[in-house]
Protein backbone atom coordinates (compact mmCIF):
# COMPACT_ATOMS: atom_id res chain seq x y z
CA UNK A 1 0.00 0.00 0.00
CA UNK A 2 1.15 3.90 -0.82
CA UNK A 3 1.49 5.66 1.82
CA UNK A 4 -1.57 7.68 0.54
CA UNK A 5 -3.42 5.02 1.07
CA UNK A 6 -3.01 4.42 4.67
CA UNK A 7 -3.54 6.27 7.72
CA UNK A 8 -0.74 9.44 8.03
CA UNK A 9 1.37 9.18 11.03
CA UNK A 10 3.58 11.49 13.05
CA UNK A 11 6.29 10.32 11.08
CA UNK A 12 4.91 10.90 7.61
CA UNK A 13 4.33 14.45 8.95
CA UNK A 14 7.55 14.97 10.27
CA UNK A 15 8.84 14.04 6.86
CA UNK A 16 6.58 16.47 5.26
CA UNK A 17 6.99 19.23 7.24
CA UNK A 18 11.29 18.38 7.43
CA UNK A 19 10.67 18.25 11.31
CA UNK A 20 11.54 16.01 13.96
CA UNK A 21 8.83 13.78 15.28
CA UNK A 22 8.86 15.05 18.55
CA UNK A 23 7.98 18.79 17.37
CA UNK A 24 4.86 17.31 15.35
CA UNK A 25 3.86 15.52 18.72
CA UNK A 26 4.43 19.45 20.73
CA UNK A 27 2.08 20.87 17.56
CA UNK A 28 -0.37 18.56 17.54
CA UNK A 29 -0.59 18.24 21.23
CA UNK A 30 -1.01 22.09 22.01
CA UNK A 31 2.36 22.34 23.63
CA UNK A 32 4.75 25.18 23.77
CA UNK A 33 8.21 25.88 22.65
CA UNK A 34 8.31 25.36 18.93
CA UNK A 35 8.85 28.77 16.61
CA UNK A 36 6.09 29.95 14.59
CA UNK A 37 7.66 28.68 11.33
CA UNK A 38 7.90 25.28 12.44
CA UNK A 39 4.11 25.25 13.62
CA UNK A 40 3.00 26.59 10.28
CA UNK A 41 5.02 23.87 8.36
CA UNK A 42 3.67 21.06 10.44
CA UNK A 43 0.14 22.38 10.30
CA UNK A 44 0.18 22.86 6.70
CA UNK A 45 2.22 19.38 6.35
CA UNK A 46 -0.92 17.67 8.65
CA UNK A 47 -4.11 19.39 6.35
CA UNK A 48 -2.07 18.21 3.19
CA UNK A 49 -1.96 14.48 4.37
CA UNK A 50 -5.62 14.65 6.14
CA UNK A 51 -3.44 13.05 9.64
CA UNK A 52 -5.59 12.69 12.16
CA UNK A 53 -4.39 12.20 15.98
CA UNK A 54 -4.86 9.15 17.76
CA UNK A 55 -6.89 10.27 20.48
CA UNK A 56 -5.94 7.69 22.77
CA UNK A 57 -1.86 8.22 22.55
CA UNK A 58 -2.49 12.29 22.38
CA UNK A 59 -4.74 11.36 26.01
CA UNK A 60 -1.32 10.18 27.37
CA UNK A 61 0.58 13.22 26.38
CA UNK A 62 -1.72 16.31 27.28
CA UNK A 63 -3.85 13.63 30.17
CA UNK A 64 -6.82 15.44 28.23
CA UNK A 65 -9.82 13.07 26.33
CA UNK A 66 -11.34 16.24 24.63
CA UNK A 67 -14.56 15.15 26.09
CA UNK A 68 -17.13 16.80 28.34
CA UNK A 69 -19.89 15.40 30.04
CA UNK A 70 -23.55 16.84 29.92
CA UNK A 71 -25.47 15.72 32.40
CA UNK A 72 -28.86 16.38 32.99
CA UNK A 73 -30.86 15.85 35.43
CA UNK A 74 -33.66 14.71 34.51
CA UNK A 75 -35.64 11.68 32.64
CA UNK A 76 -35.26 11.51 28.41
CA UNK A 77 -38.86 12.00 28.14
CA UNK A 78 -38.93 14.94 29.97
CA UNK A 79 -35.22 16.34 28.03
CA UNK A 80 -36.68 15.66 24.38
CA UNK A 81 -40.22 16.99 25.27
CA UNK A 82 -39.14 20.20 26.14
CA UNK A 83 -37.22 22.89 23.79
CA UNK A 84 -35.44 23.99 26.73
CA UNK A 85 -33.22 21.52 26.47
CA UNK A 86 -31.99 21.64 23.30
CA UNK A 87 -31.39 25.10 23.23
CA UNK A 88 -29.36 24.87 26.06
CA UNK A 89 -27.48 21.74 24.60
CA UNK A 90 -27.41 23.69 21.46
CA UNK A 91 -25.09 26.37 23.28
CA UNK A 92 -23.17 23.81 24.72
CA UNK A 93 -22.33 22.13 21.82
CA UNK A 94 -21.48 24.84 20.03
CA UNK A 95 -18.91 26.33 22.37
CA UNK A 96 -17.73 22.49 22.59
CA UNK A 97 -17.08 22.37 19.01
CA UNK A 98 -15.29 24.84 18.31
CA UNK A 99 -12.73 24.19 21.25
CA UNK A 100 -12.37 20.67 19.35
CA UNK A 101 -14.28 18.76 22.43
CA UNK A 102 -16.95 16.60 22.12
CA UNK A 103 -19.95 16.45 23.93
CA UNK A 104 -21.14 13.13 26.21
CA UNK A 105 -25.13 13.44 27.07
CA UNK A 106 -25.37 11.58 29.86
CA UNK A 107 -29.49 11.33 31.41
CA UNK A 108 -30.89 10.10 35.04
CA UNK A 109 -34.20 8.07 34.51
CA UNK A 110 -33.78 8.07 38.48
CA UNK A 111 -32.06 7.54 41.37
CA UNK A 112 -30.26 4.25 40.42
CA UNK A 113 -28.50 6.55 37.82
CA UNK A 114 -26.71 8.53 40.15
CA UNK A 115 -23.98 6.08 40.69
CA UNK A 116 -24.07 5.43 36.91
CA UNK A 117 -23.09 8.93 36.30
CA UNK A 118 -20.44 9.57 39.23
CA UNK A 119 -18.81 6.04 38.53
CA UNK A 120 -18.41 7.17 34.83
CA UNK A 121 -17.02 10.70 35.91
CA UNK A 122 -14.85 9.28 38.04
CA UNK A 123 -13.43 6.63 35.25
CA UNK A 124 -11.25 9.19 33.20
CA UNK A 125 -13.66 9.09 30.23
CA UNK A 126 -13.88 13.00 30.19
CA UNK A 127 -11.70 16.14 31.39
CA UNK A 128 -14.92 17.98 32.84
CA UNK A 129 -18.86 17.84 33.56
CA UNK A 130 -21.46 20.46 32.93
CA UNK A 131 -24.79 19.67 35.36
CA UNK A 132 -28.32 21.38 34.88
CA UNK A 133 -31.77 20.67 36.03
CA UNK A 134 -30.77 19.56 39.14
CA UNK A 135 -33.49 19.25 42.51
CA UNK A 136 -33.10 20.71 45.74
CA UNK A 137 -32.51 16.85 47.13
CA UNK A 138 -30.23 15.56 44.71
CA UNK A 139 -26.85 13.59 44.88
CA UNK A 140 -25.53 14.51 42.28
CA UNK A 141 -23.75 17.03 43.14
CA UNK A 142 -22.26 15.46 46.44
CA UNK A 143 -21.22 12.48 43.64
CA UNK A 144 -19.42 14.65 41.23
CA UNK A 145 -17.67 16.41 43.96
CA UNK A 146 -16.59 13.03 45.29
CA UNK A 147 -15.60 12.13 41.37
CA UNK A 148 -13.13 14.79 41.52
CA UNK A 149 -14.38 16.41 37.73
CA UNK A 150 -14.36 20.01 37.01
CA UNK A 151 -17.56 21.15 36.76
CA UNK A 152 -19.68 24.22 35.87
CA UNK A 153 -23.93 23.68 37.06
CA UNK A 154 -26.29 25.37 35.29
CA UNK A 155 -28.63 27.13 37.34
CA UNK A 156 -28.12 28.64 41.18
CA UNK A 157 -27.58 26.17 43.56
CA UNK A 158 -29.86 25.18 46.06
CA UNK A 159 -27.65 22.96 48.36
CA UNK A 160 -25.08 24.23 51.12
CA UNK A 161 -22.70 21.60 51.85
CA UNK A 162 -20.33 23.97 53.09
CA UNK A 163 -18.36 23.61 49.99
CA UNK A 164 -17.13 26.97 48.22
CA UNK A 165 -16.28 28.00 44.41
CA UNK A 166 -19.13 26.29 43.21
CA UNK A 167 -19.42 27.70 39.32
CA UNK A 168 -22.57 28.30 38.07
CA UNK A 169 -24.48 30.18 34.93
CA UNK A 170 -28.34 31.17 35.95
CA UNK A 171 -30.79 33.95 34.63
CA UNK A 172 -32.02 36.50 36.50
CA UNK A 173 -35.13 34.84 37.63
CA UNK A 174 -36.76 36.94 40.25
CA UNK A 175 -35.79 40.02 38.54
CA UNK A 176 -37.62 39.04 35.42
CA UNK A 177 -40.41 37.37 37.23
CA UNK A 178 -41.22 41.43 39.27
CA UNK A 179 -40.94 42.95 35.79
CA UNK A 180 -43.68 39.91 34.11
CA UNK A 181 -46.08 40.78 37.34
CA UNK A 182 -45.29 44.66 37.07
CA UNK A 183 -46.40 44.93 33.49
CA UNK A 184 -49.51 42.67 34.54
CA UNK A 185 -50.52 45.39 37.39
CA UNK A 186 -49.72 48.03 35.04
CA UNK A 187 -52.40 46.78 32.85
CA UNK A 188 -54.87 47.35 35.68
CA UNK A 189 -55.38 44.02 36.67
CA UNK A 190 -55.71 43.24 40.49
CA UNK A 191 -56.12 38.91 40.92
CA UNK A 192 -53.00 38.06 39.40
CA UNK A 193 -52.01 34.69 40.05
CA UNK A 194 -49.01 32.45 39.87
CA UNK A 195 -48.31 29.19 37.97
CA UNK A 196 -45.34 27.92 40.05
CA UNK A 197 -42.44 25.46 38.35
CA UNK A 198 -41.42 22.20 40.32
CA UNK A 199 -40.18 24.58 43.67
CA UNK A 200 -37.89 22.17 44.32
CA UNK A 201 -35.79 24.21 42.05
CA UNK A 202 -34.20 27.03 42.43
CA UNK A 203 -35.50 28.61 39.19
CA UNK A 204 -39.27 28.11 40.19
CA UNK A 205 -38.42 29.23 43.78
CA UNK A 206 -37.00 32.46 42.61
CA UNK A 207 -40.14 33.12 39.99
CA UNK A 208 -42.28 32.86 42.87
CA UNK A 209 -40.19 35.35 44.94
CA UNK A 210 -40.44 37.54 42.31
CA UNK A 211 -43.86 37.14 42.11
CA UNK A 212 -44.34 38.01 45.66
CA UNK A 213 -41.92 40.92 45.22
CA UNK A 214 -44.55 42.57 43.34
CA UNK A 215 -48.07 41.24 44.97
CA UNK A 216 -47.18 41.00 48.25
CA UNK A 217 -46.86 38.56 50.98
CA UNK A 218 -50.45 39.49 51.97
CA UNK A 219 -52.09 38.68 48.56
CA UNK A 220 -54.46 35.74 48.39
CA UNK A 221 -52.44 32.39 48.47
CA UNK A 222 -55.41 30.89 46.48
CA UNK A 223 -53.82 32.45 43.60
CA UNK A 224 -50.71 30.43 43.42
CA UNK A 225 -50.45 26.96 42.41
CA UNK A 226 -47.66 24.32 42.21
CA UNK A 227 -46.51 23.09 38.55
CA UNK A 228 -44.17 21.51 36.94
CA UNK A 229 -42.64 23.54 34.09
CA UNK A 230 -44.59 21.46 31.66
CA UNK A 231 -48.03 22.00 29.94
CA UNK A 232 -49.99 19.44 31.25
CA UNK A 233 -48.98 20.97 34.65
CA UNK A 234 -50.23 24.47 33.16
CA UNK A 235 -53.23 23.01 32.29
CA UNK A 236 -53.95 21.46 35.40
CA UNK A 237 -53.25 24.39 37.38
CA UNK A 238 -55.29 26.73 35.30
CA UNK A 239 -57.83 24.23 36.38
CA UNK A 240 -57.26 24.83 39.59
CA UNK A 241 -57.13 28.44 39.98
CA UNK A 242 -60.41 28.58 38.04
CA UNK A 243 -62.24 26.68 41.05
CA UNK A 244 -60.69 28.25 43.48
CA UNK A 245 -60.70 32.24 42.25
CA UNK A 246 -63.23 32.36 39.03
CA UNK A 247 -62.85 36.34 39.22
CA UNK A 248 -58.85 36.18 38.18
CA UNK A 249 -57.83 38.26 35.69
CA UNK A 250 -54.42 37.83 35.23
CA UNK A 251 -51.94 35.13 35.20
CA UNK A 252 -48.40 34.66 35.20
CA UNK A 253 -46.73 30.96 34.73
CA UNK A 254 -43.41 29.97 35.39
CA UNK A 255 -42.49 28.91 32.35
CA UNK A 256 -43.77 29.37 28.19
CA UNK A 257 -45.07 25.52 28.52
CA UNK A 258 -47.08 26.05 31.47
CA UNK A 259 -48.54 29.06 29.86
CA UNK A 260 -49.00 27.03 26.69
CA UNK A 261 -51.51 24.49 28.57
CA UNK A 262 -52.84 27.34 30.83
CA UNK A 263 -54.65 29.24 27.36
CA UNK A 264 -56.09 25.87 26.25
CA UNK A 265 -57.61 25.90 29.35
CA UNK A 266 -59.02 29.36 29.70
CA UNK A 267 -60.33 28.77 26.20
CA UNK A 268 -61.98 25.59 27.22
CA UNK A 269 -63.88 27.81 29.53
CA UNK A 270 -65.07 30.43 27.33
CA UNK A 271 -62.29 33.01 29.07
CA UNK A 272 -60.76 35.65 26.33
CA UNK A 273 -57.14 36.25 26.23
CA UNK A 274 -56.20 39.12 26.95
CA UNK A 275 -59.78 41.06 27.72
CA UNK A 276 -60.63 38.50 30.37
CA UNK A 277 -57.39 37.25 31.50
CA UNK A 278 -54.51 38.38 30.42
CA UNK A 279 -51.00 35.85 30.41
CA UNK A 280 -47.64 36.09 30.99
CA UNK A 281 -44.93 32.97 30.33
CA UNK A 282 -41.33 33.05 30.95
CA UNK A 283 -38.52 31.68 28.66
CA UNK A 284 -39.17 33.18 25.67
CA UNK A 285 -38.90 29.75 23.52
CA UNK A 286 -39.84 30.65 19.90
CA UNK A 287 -41.61 27.36 19.05
CA UNK A 288 -43.83 27.84 21.82
CA UNK A 289 -44.64 31.65 22.36
CA UNK A 290 -45.09 32.77 18.98
CA UNK A 291 -47.20 29.41 17.99
CA UNK A 292 -49.72 29.69 21.04
CA UNK A 293 -53.53 31.39 20.88
CA UNK A 294 -52.67 34.50 20.83
CA UNK A 295 -48.97 35.18 20.65
CA UNK A 296 -47.60 34.71 23.74
CA UNK A 297 -45.89 37.92 26.16
CA UNK A 298 -43.59 36.61 27.80
CA UNK A 299 -39.35 36.78 29.56
CA UNK A 300 -36.81 35.99 28.22
CA UNK A 301 -34.03 34.78 28.75
CA UNK A 302 -30.87 33.64 26.10
CA UNK A 303 -31.26 29.97 27.08
CA UNK A 304 -28.60 29.06 24.18
CA UNK A 305 -26.39 32.03 25.53
CA UNK A 306 -26.35 30.11 29.00
CA UNK A 307 -24.98 26.68 27.70
CA UNK A 308 -22.25 28.53 25.54
CA UNK A 309 -21.17 30.35 28.96
CA UNK A 310 -21.18 27.27 30.72
CA UNK A 311 -19.03 25.41 28.32
CA UNK A 312 -16.81 28.70 28.23
CA UNK A 313 -16.33 28.79 31.79
CA UNK A 314 -15.59 25.09 32.20
CA UNK A 315 -12.80 25.01 28.56
CA UNK A 316 -11.17 28.27 30.59
CA UNK A 317 -10.56 25.66 33.83
CA UNK A 318 -9.27 23.23 31.90
CA UNK A 319 -7.07 25.03 29.79
CA UNK A 320 -3.41 24.56 31.23
CA UNK A 321 -2.18 27.70 29.47
CA UNK A 322 -4.63 30.00 31.82
CA UNK A 323 -6.36 30.65 35.22
CA UNK A 324 -8.18 28.15 37.24
CA UNK A 325 -10.15 31.67 38.03
CA UNK A 326 -13.72 31.80 37.48
CA UNK A 327 -16.38 33.69 38.69
CA UNK A 328 -18.49 31.85 40.74
CA UNK A 329 -21.86 32.48 39.36
CA UNK A 330 -22.53 34.44 36.12
CA UNK A 331 -26.04 35.87 36.50
CA UNK A 332 -27.48 36.88 32.56
CA UNK A 333 -30.17 39.68 32.56
CA UNK A 334 -33.72 39.18 31.28
CA UNK A 335 -35.94 41.01 29.52
CA UNK A 336 -39.80 41.33 28.81
CA UNK A 337 -41.00 40.62 25.40
CA UNK A 338 -44.83 41.65 24.64
CA UNK A 339 -46.83 40.22 22.18
CA UNK A 340 -50.91 39.75 22.46
CA UNK A 341 -52.15 37.32 25.28
CA UNK A 342 -50.69 40.68 27.83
Amino acid sequence: MTETAQRPTLEAVAARAGVSRATVSRVVNGGDGVREPLVERVRRAVEELGYVPNQAARSLVTKRHGAVAVVIAEPETRVFADPFFALQLRGISKELTAQDNQLVLLLTEGRDDHTRVARYLAGGHVDGALVFSLHLDDPLPGLIQGAGVPTVFGGRPGWSDGSSGVVYVDSDNRGGAREAVRHLVGLGRTRVAHITGALDQTSAADRLDGYRDVVGEAADPRLVVESDFTPGGGERAMRELLDRCPDLDAVFAANDLAASGALRVLREHGRRVPEDVAVVGFDDMLPVAEGTDPPLTTVRQDIEEMGRIMARLLLRRLDPRGTDEAPAGVVLPTTLVRRASA
